[in-house]
């Protein structure tokens, strides 16, 4: 059976689009017919189509999201270790996809396995979607025989990768929405609230308490220029983001951030576990070391980490061994790089890297939890100082003037 592109009518007169598996288009348009849809065009996946599909998806750049990427990958794996063929199984891929997108991305990596191509080159067809680590490590288990439990290892590097960045993101959500909220409510009340309040102070013709007086300074200020304050921010924000599009500047402001008390130390640890969960996964498929260094550095985020690891590959190119050639650089934490020493001694590179990157994670988890709890009262102390400010500087008067009137 072949895949065909078609688009079709429903009961509705809506039109859909998908794929869908046949002998030939007649075929496919009497499997549509019978699933009470009335087709326009089918159109049968070639080579061709392939690549104009793979044009189309380049230039649009789609992407399968992390977390479609790992339960694919994690489908995948399942299948080809229950025996199934790698076309028998883009089969069921493309079946139990909902996505019409990934539908038709399947059924044009499929088309191309059918006509003689290995599954790591017709994966390459579309590198938006799958990253060079995925198609080096299928690579790998094409050529080791053992590529379902490859897949089954890949499955479980996409899942702690995502993990990894579920982790990172849920610790900072909180503390950002607080922060956003805060302001917001900070704002409402210097534009909105403070001027309809302190106008009945105008008249009394005292002196106001020096807390008020800063509070309606403060909410001057904010009618008076916060929406310039706030222009000027965004053009900032813009400015900056088109500056660092120069790999210079982003490398120095990197190597900043690298610097920072907390943020360096956080940034570290994100790229050592990365580097390592990637460099592991790889070796212990069976792909070269070169290779892998080389696919790890990709997810390395951090410019001058990113160069220490291409230092390294330089240096482990001429025949050094790794784990001095990465640490020269001292960017990365001292434990990675006395576990790669470790495993580069006994011949458990794979293992040892694997520990490396359980240790960082560890770390990592460590370090967001008491960040985020120290985080959490911080901004609620924070808030409760900015009301407690407002509301003081809005009763002192009142209580002045109730003394003043007994």
């Amino acid at each position: 059976m072949s895949g065909f592109e078609y688009s079709a009518l429903d009961a509705t007169g809506r039109e859909t689009r998908g794929v869908i598996e046949a002998d030939t288009d007649r075929h496919a348009r009497s499997l549509l017919r019978e699933r009470g849809l009335a087709p326009l065009t089918v159109e049968g996946i070639t080579r061709s189509t392939a690549a104009h599909t793979g044009r189309r998806e380049r230039f649009s750049r789609p992407r399968l999201s992390r977390k479609g990427l790992a339960l694919v990958t994690r489908q995948f794996a399942t299948l080809v270790r229950a025996g199934l063929t790698i076309e028998e199984s883009l089969n069921v891929l493309i079946e139990q996809t909902e996505s019409a997108g990934a539908r038709t991305l399947f059924a044009a990596v499929r088309a191309r396995v059918l006509e003689g191509q290995s599954l790591s080159h017709s994966l390459a067809a579309f590198p938006d979607a799958f990253p060079q680590i995925y198609r080096a490590m299928i690579e790998a288990g094409e050529h080791s025989g053992r590529l379902g439990e490859v897949l089954e290892r890949l499955a479980d590097y996409t899942e702690n990768r995502e993990g990894l960045h579920d982790k990172v993101m849920i610790a900072f959500i909180y503390p950002a929405l607080v922060t956003v909220v805060a302001i917001a409510v900070v704002g409402l009340l210097l534009v909105y609230v403070v001027p309809q309040v302190t106008r009945v102070f105008a008249n009394l013709g005292q002196t106001l308490p020096l807390v008020t007086r800063i509070l309606i300074a403060m909410s001057d200020f904010a009618r008076a220029s916060g929406l310039f304050w706030l222009g000027g921010l965004a053009v900032a924000l813009v400015a900056g983001a088109f500056l660092l599009r120069d790999e210079g500047r982003r490398r120095r402001w990197h190597g900043w951030l690298l610097r920072l008390p907390i943020a360096g130390r956080l940034i570290r640890t994100v790229n050592a576990a990365r580097f390592s969960d990637t460099l592991g996964i790889l070796t212990a498929s069976g792909v070269p070391l070169l290779t892998s260094l080389q696919s790890a550095a990709a997810v390395v985020t951090n410019l001058p980490m990113r160069a220490a690891v291409d230092e390294a590959v330089r240096r482990v190119r001429e025949g050094g061994a790794l784990a001095p050639a990465l640490g020269a650089a001292k960017l990365f934490p001292p434990l990675v790089i006395h576990l790669i020493a470790s495993g580069e001694a006994t011949g458990r590179l794979d293992t040892m890297l694997a520990r490396a990157a359980e240790a960082q994670s560890r770390e990592l988890e460590n370090w967001i939890r008491g960040l985020t709890a120290l985080l959490e009262p911080l901004l609620i102390l924070a808030m409760g100082a900015i009301v407690l400010f407002v509301v003081v500087a809005i009763l002192l008067p009142i209580f002045e003037m109730n003394q003043l009137v007994r």
